[in-house]
């Protein structure tokens, strides 16, 4: 119970401190203002693993738990998640002859696929780590891709594929992540993942997933088309500056946002704490080269943009859907957005909280541009009450 107070004790520390800063990085001259600042659990690094989808939307439920009247913070295990949607996924990659994506990534919308199949458990009890001190999962996913791959190989043999494969796997997941679990107490009562989940007063029929590309019909309900939605959900699709209005709306009515994006970009520097899309990309220059998970916080970018309010480029529906149908928008990182800024010139930023750790400044945190939000969001994820009554008439709910 010690080692719970003092961890809740420094949710509220960092709060105060963190957002007293009104600046992205030392010697910048950008001064933010801020708007909206919502609760949110401290940052915590997803490591050398691609499981931001899960930091990312696990952070999020943890602050509708908060907004729900929780009266102390809940920080749930983004890791017990992580296992149970690896399982999910070898089942469809079997089932589907191997003809669908197999690989650490996923979208926001897993996490309530497997607290309504499975449940959920805190943190402290489930942290994935298993003996080690940072999350490394690529000793793990080589073995377990390995293993799909041999079965799938096995395809028209006379025995067929075995349940065998089903122990091999999860072998791999309790060296990897941990031993599933299935009874657990926690302040002194005992409980299942499921019984759990239930505890937490969510409903995950609540959440809804948010996109905007013109290549679907406008306020409609599409398929969001990116590898990682091994899942297949779907999302509601809107106009790009409904997408952002319905952002800012949310967190105006105390509903903060999982957000999907493309972090490949020149202006999304994470070191210097801002994501911004200069309207002439010359004046930035990249160092060396990104991580293929971005999760080492990418290149080096230098620039005087990120040191002072520039002119950005303006962007259009058609801008933003030439990106996405050329591959230049690409879906790379899972983050949470929990504020709104705007800086001296009235230009309106997103406070995003991260998953890579606490080594940048705002610590752990970034300011996002609403060009850049237009320009390079993939879908968002939010309570459907936090979508205004506007839009959702236009969606016909």
């Amino acid at each position: 119970m010690k080692k719970s107070f003092s961890f809740i004790l420094s949710i509220g520390i960092s709060t105060t401190l963190l957002f007293a800063q009104t600046t992205n990085v030392q010697g910048s001259k950008y001064e933010f203002k801020k708007l909206v600042q919502l609760d949110a659990t401290p940052v915590q690094s997803q490591g050398q693993t691609g499981t931001c989808w899960s930091f990312s939307a696990t952070s999020f439920f943890e602050s509708e738990i908060q907004r729900l009247g929780a009266k102390t913070p809940v920080v749930l295990s983004e890791m017990y998640v992580v296992r149970k949607a690896y399982e999910l996924k070898a089942e469809k990659y079997i089932r589907m002859d191997g003809k669908v994506n197999f690989s650490e990534g996923g979208a926001f919308h897993d996490v309530p696929l497997v607290i309504e199949k499975f449940g959920i458990v805190p943190y402290e009890v489930y942290t994935g780590l298993n003996g080690t001190s940072t999350y490394n999962h690529g000793e793990m996913f080589t073995q377990l891709n390995t293993l799909m791959s041999d079965m799938i190989s096995r395809l028209g043999a006379p025995e067929g594929i075995t349940d065998e494969w089903k122990r091999k796997y999860n072998d791999i997941l309790n060296r990897g992540i941990g031993k599933d679990i299935e009874t657990f107490e926690y302040n002194g009562v005992r409980y299942t993942p499921q019984t759990y989940a239930a505890s937490l007063g969510l409903d995950m029929k609540n959440y809804v997933s948010l996109t905007s590309f013109t290549n679907h019909p406008m306020y409609s309900e599409c398929m969001l088309e990116i590898p990682d939605n091994w899942a297949w959900g779907k999302s509601y699709n809107v106009s790009m500056n409904d997408l952002f209005e319905v952002t800012v709306a949310a967190l105006n009515n105390g509903y903060t946002v999982a957000w999907g994006a493309d972090v490949s970009e020149q202006g999304f520097s994470f070191k210097n704490g801002l994501a911004i899309v200069p309207a002439d990309p010359s004046m930035i220059e990249v160092i060396g080269k990104d991580d293929k998970r971005f999760n080492d916080a990418g290149a080096e970018r230098k620039s005087t943009a990120f040191l002072e309010p520039m002119k950005e480029l303006i962007i259009t529906p058609e801008l933003r859907q030439k990106g996405y149908d050329n591959k230049t928008t690409t879906d790379d990182h899972g983050m949470h957005i929990v504020g709104l800024y705007t800086d001296q010139n009235g230009t309106r930023y997103l406070m995003v909280k991260n998953s890579w750790g606490t080594s940048n400044m705002p610590k752990g945190y970034l300011y996002v541009s609403e060009s850049y939000f237009k320009y390079k969001t993939i879908n968002i994820y939010l309570h459907k009450d936090g979508v205004p009554k506007s839009i959702q008439t236009k969606l016909k709910w």
